[in-house]
């Protein structure tokens, strides 16, 4: 099974590339009506997750826990749903899933702040990914 931050980097790549495809798009149309679900797709698809890939690379405890799973799949959410949510929006069609994704995107924030303050950075993995006591000698 692939790591977490692999799954991070892998999943912003994946976003980075369709970011990048839109932005062509739009410059080829001239057309940049739905330039504001281009930027959040670019943000928090690209940016937000390689920082969230780069934080469980670097903080095994952290990446060890079932916490990151989860932040892998809200982190992925919010952007499956925003994206959209945000272009339904701006042609008039409804905001109901920008309205939701913007959730989905908050708590998968919050949930990161919780992994960094609960699991710092750098510390090496216990057997269940936690923080354990170690007897003194």
């Amino acid at each position: 099974m692939r790591s977490i931050s692999t799954w991070f980097f892998a999943t912003a790549g994946i976003f980075a590339l369709c970011g990048m495809s839109w932005g062509i798009q739009m410059s080829a149309t001239q057309d940049h009506s739905l330039a504001p679900a281009h930027g959040h797709l670019n943000l928090i698809g690209f940016v937000a997750l390689s920082v969230f890939g780069a934080y469980y690379a670097l903080s095994p405890s952290a990446a060890a826990s079932r916490m990151a799973r989860l932040h892998y799949a809200l982190a992925t959410a919010a952007v499956l749903v925003i994206t959209p949510g945000i272009v339904l929006a701006l042609t008039g069609d409804g905001e109901i899933l920008a309205k939701i994704g913007s959730v989905l995107a908050l708590a998968s924030m919050a949930l990161f702040v919780w992994m960094v303050v609960r699991h710092g950075t750098g510390r090496e993995p216990s057997a269940e990914g936690r923080r354990t006591a170690v007897p003194a000698e």
